[in-house]
């Protein structure tokens, strides 16, 4: 991948620096507020690109998702689009620090009013929050209370907004609880996105399913591909 060169950035008193991909990527990441999971790795594994492509991460929090595609695929180019203030800074100073701001903007906005061209877009990808607003215990720090539960916006409205972007035959992949397949398949097919490619992640070949890897097809024709399952 060509990159610009690599900045150096300054930290916050409350964040650190990761290093993942066998050290080529650097992440700045809250030491006490929220932090990414496995799920995004995950997620990012999972998405069809294909050479050329123009991609959304919706809430791309610190930018983890966007940054491990444009360094392990072919992505033209990528915008990350996050409503909060300080994760979407921190998400800029990731992409200046690992050099990759010819290919990749972090957009301070909101999912249900996305600031994009329609039908623009060839992937969109998102990492929601799973938990409906009144189901367990919100967490007191902010960020990781509108990271699990869906304060700012719903899976109708993230939905919505990745078939708004999306150009015909664009591909849309999404992490989600495996709980909540219906509610996910319900929301897709409203929106003219027909689900092509499931995957369900274990906790272990004992336990029940816990996750489940979705990627839908604007305007594709049915048939569901049920992967292998995985495990994490």
């Amino acid at each position: 991948m060509n990159r610009d060169k690599k900045s150096v950035v300054l930290l916050g008193p409350g964040e650190r620096v990761d290093r993942f991909l066998d050290g080529r990527l650097s992440l700045i990441q809250s030491k006490t507020g929220y932090r990414f999971s496995i799920d995004a790795l995950l997620l990012a594994d999972f998405a069809t690109i294909k050479e050329g492509d123009l991609l959304v991460d919706l809430g791309t929090g610190c930018g983890v998702i966007a940054l491990i595609l444009l360094f392990s695929r072919p992505v033209k180019k990528v915008w990350g689009l996050e409503i909060q203030d300080e994760l979407s800074r921190q998400a800029a100073r990731n992409v200046e620090m690992n050099g990759c701001s010819a290919r990749m903007a972090v957009v301070r906005g909101d999912i249900t009013r996305v600031p994009f061209r329609q039908c623009s877009i060839d992937v969109v990808i998102c990492n929601p929050p799973y938990r409906k607003p009144r189901s367990g215990r919100v967490n007191p720090d902010p960020e990781r209370a509108i990271a699990r539960h869906e304060i700012l916006t719903g899976l109708g409205g993230i939905v919505r907004a990745a078939s708004f972007l999306l150009k015909p035959k664009g591909r849309f992949a999404i992490i989600y609880p495996a709980e909540r397949l219906v509610d996910l398949f319900a929301h897709l097919r409203r929106f003219n996105l027909e689900p092509k490619r499931l995957k369900v992640v274990y906790p272990s070949v004992r336990a029940g399913a816990k996750l489940a890897l979705v990627e839908a097809t604007m305007g594709g024709r049915p048939g569901l591909k049920v992967e292998a399952p995985g495990f994490a």
